[in-house]
């Protein structure tokens, strides 16, 4: 499908992450754009201020004189812009659709993974600007050299965050892919993880019909199962991590004053040193995906060392927002155990001998009961846990998928570990007993890095001689 088929679109969900960027991109591409969300935000008004025409609500009205629908599968059957597209037999696209038809004409580069996909097309992006190309993007958040989460650009790479989570990786035609690891999430959408690991198979069986390649992490145990089947099945892939086995060995990875640093091996040659402005091992395997991503693609292995170095991380990405009294606030927006995991660990790296202090809000009934142990395992490595309700509008709750029943799964001591099913009080929370030297966290998917800038003032208005004191 050509965008020129596509007519006047709306976007219904306009605000959301993906959903604003391919808002964007079609506005760029000269496709006349309108869009609806339930709630202003950020990105409604940053919309809004390159010319697509936004509304607050949703009203049947709004499909009035448009040819196209535009929607994700967030939005509810009993929607009324859906509603009334179906019953006037408008073009009715899901998001990947919809992202299918942007791409078309360009070589796409597509990140798919469990964790770390909005990081890793992240870096991608900015390493590809600072090698001297202008790659159009489509990202999960905005990036922190841009401020924007999709850009047009005038070359013919396309970067795109494609999301397994509703099956719309299965609707693009990267030619290079990476997969930065699969395990078992959104049940909700695939029922079971055999289900989840088929399709990232079919996702790299389409690379191989289009002639590409897969770059893929040896170290996580289900994309190792992957690389297994898609070399039986004939997919180039290409593996790094710091198993001895991946073509691209991580070395002497370590922290370093400004993030992480590592080397990379390939056929016994090191490539040259790393030197990350954002923390985390997980980072680490990040930026090497890319790095290996972009030989690939006949960049040379400094232009990758350079353009990962340059990124400087995404909002809500351990993003920090402020610092008062010694004590420093991050927000992030890991929402699974594994990337609590990480998270947590990249904090201990830099609290020292401080403490680590979290309030986290769970996403989805589904995943909250589905992983309630191995919630309450991941912020047992923080030192103080307030465990805020479950984030989940509009779903059935499911007993014992609660944030009370996950607290008690945290395995500290009972003065460590608060149920706060009052959202004015967590800030309070967070701040009752932090001393200099430590770290408050913000934790979850949902709104929850709302409450961070209140933090931030509570600890400020602690400082002697502050104006609020």
């Amino acid at each position: 499908m050509s965008l020129q088929d596509l007519g006047q679109v709306h976007v219904v969900g306009i605000g959301g992450a993906g959903m604003s960027g391919i808002a964007r991109i079609l506005a760029a591409r000269g496709v006349r754009v309108s869009g609806c969300d339930a709630k202003d935000s950020r990105r409604v008004a940053a919309l809004t201020a390159v010319g697509v025409e936004t509304m607050i609500g949703h009203s049947c009205r709004h499909v009035d004189a448009i040819d196209t629908l535009v929607l994700s599968t967030a939005i509810p059957a009993n929607n009324p812009e859906r509603i009334e597209a179906v019953e006037r037999g408008k073009r009715v696209l899901n998001r990947a659709e919809a992202l299918s038809a942007i791409m078309a004409g360009f070589t796409g580069i597509a990140v798919t993974g469990t964790h770390g996909k909005t990081t890793t097309t992240s870096m991608m992006t900015v390493a590809l600007q600072h090698s001297g190309s202008d790659p159009s993007f489509a990202i999960g958040s905005e990036l922190n050299e841009t401020g924007s989460n999709a850009h047009l650009g005038t070359g013919e790479l396309f970067v795109v965050e494609a999301d397994e989570s509703d099956g719309t990786f299965l609707y693009l035609d990267p030619t290079v892919a990476i997969v930065t690891n699969v395990e078992a999430d959104h049940l909700d959408y695939w029922g079971t993880f055999d289900a989840i690991e088929q399709g990232f198979l079919d996702f790299a069986l389409g690379i191989r019909d289009r002639g590409g390649f897969v770059v893929a992490c040896l170290d996580d145990p289900g994309a190792a199962r992957l690389i297994k089947g898609a070399l039986a099945a004939g997919v180039d892939i290409r593996t790094y991590g710091e198993d001895p086995e991946a073509d691209f060995h991580m070395v002497d990875a370590r922290p370093s004053a400004s993030g992480w640093s590592f080397d990379t091996a390939h056929q016994g040659v090191r490539l040259g040193r790393a030197e990350l402005q954002v923390f985390g091992h997980h980072n680490a395997l990040n930026a090497q995906a890319v790095l290996v991503a972009m030989i690939g693609m006949s960049y040379t292995a400094q232009q990758a060392i350079e353009g990962v170095n340059y990124f400087s991380g995404t909002r809500r990405r351990f993003d920090f927002k402020g610092k008062a009294g010694g004590v420093r606030v991050y927000d992030d927006y890991a929402h699974h155990p594994t990337e609590i995991t990480a998270t947590l660990r990249t904090a201990r790296e830099l609290v020292g001998s401080g403490r680590v202090i979290v309030a986290f809000q769970a996403h989805h009934y589904y995943r909250t009961a589905l992983f309630s142990r191995e919630f309450g395992v991941a912020l047992a490595l923080a030192d103080k846990v307030i465990v805020l309700e479950v984030f989940a509008p509009g779903e059935t709750p499911i007993p014992g998928a609660s944030g009370q029943t996950m607290a008690t799964n945290v395995p500290l001591p009972p003065e460590c570990v608060i149920f706060e099913p009052s959202w004015s009080a967590v800030a309070q929370d967070l701040v009752e007993d932090a001393q200099s030297g430590d770290i408050i966290m913000t934790l979850g998917a949902g709104d929850i890095g709302l409450i961070a800038a209140e933090v931030v003032q509570r600890l400020q208005e602690r400082v002697p001689g502050h104006p609020n004191e």
